[in-house]
């Protein structure tokens, strides 16, 4: 069992935070997520939970998931809004051979995101570059250029007394834990960079949070830009 931090005074947490398990057998095993309020002296409340399948999970492909909290993971009818739980999941099996380094693996002087390596800017592996960095005695900071290209949107909620809308597009870079500014918009959508930097490139389709319908379609693309520094 792990257990995050608790962020105080929050209806929108934002943890951040990585954890590992050993999977024993991915074709029966399940994740479960609960999230409880914490009381202090008193007992911590659940707020809601969620589960996924891990026989669900692709080896070495990051699934983005966002998972809809209920009060009983037994009971089918559960229609009181209890929020949503964001999650990362990435399933590697023993022996598996990857073609990139641990997201997390301590070895390397990066951000969370920006451990997750695929390839360098040359061809190199990760592998290949985590040798290097400590052969040399040198850290590896990766950087690189996200590309985005807003294809589509779909379904979009009408805004005027036509049924129509006039929809456009503002697209922000952040930092994990930045509160974002009060603006009127239709709805957003919010992606990390983990899957794009581990795959290098994709299309996706995303739902637009806080609207009634609506969904992105989008595409990524990662090109890392590996630098390299002496230790201290």
């Amino acid at each position: 069992m792990k257990k995050s931090k608790t962020i105080n005074n929050q209806l929108n947490p934002i943890w951040n935070e990585h954890f590992e398990f050993i999977v024993e057998d991915a074709s029966t095993q399940h994740l479960i997520v609960k999230i409880f309020d914490d009381e202090g002296v008193q007992a911590s409340e659940l707020i809601g939970c969620a589960q996924v399948l891990l026989k669900d999970l692709e080896p070495g492909k990051v699934k983005d998931v966002w998972l809809k909290l209920v009060k009983d993971l037994d009971l089918q009818r559960d229609t009181k809004n209890r929020g949503q739980v964001h999650l990362e999941l990435l399933y590697i099996p023993f022996g598996m051979k990857n073609s990139f380094t641990n997201p997390f693996a301590p070895k390397f002087s990066m951000t969370s995101l920006e451990k997750a390596l695929k390839s360098g800017s040359d061809g190199t592996e990760a592998g290949d570059l985590e040798k290097a960095a400590n052969q040399k005695k040198r850290e590896v900071i990766v950087r690189g250029v996200l590309s985005v290209t807003v294809i589509s949107a779909e379904e979009v909620p009408a805004t005027d007394m036509l049924g129509k809308a006039d929809p456009y597009v503002i697209l922000s870079l952040k930092k994990a834990g930045t509160k974002n500014k009060t603006r009127d918009y239709i709805g957003r959508c919010i992606i990390t960079l983990t899957r794009v930097i581990l795959e290098g490139e994709y299309n996706d389709t995303v739902p637009l949070d806080g609207a009634k319908s609506g969904k992105l379609n989008l595409h990524l693309k990662w090109s890392a830009q590996p630098i390299y520094r002496d230790s201290t």
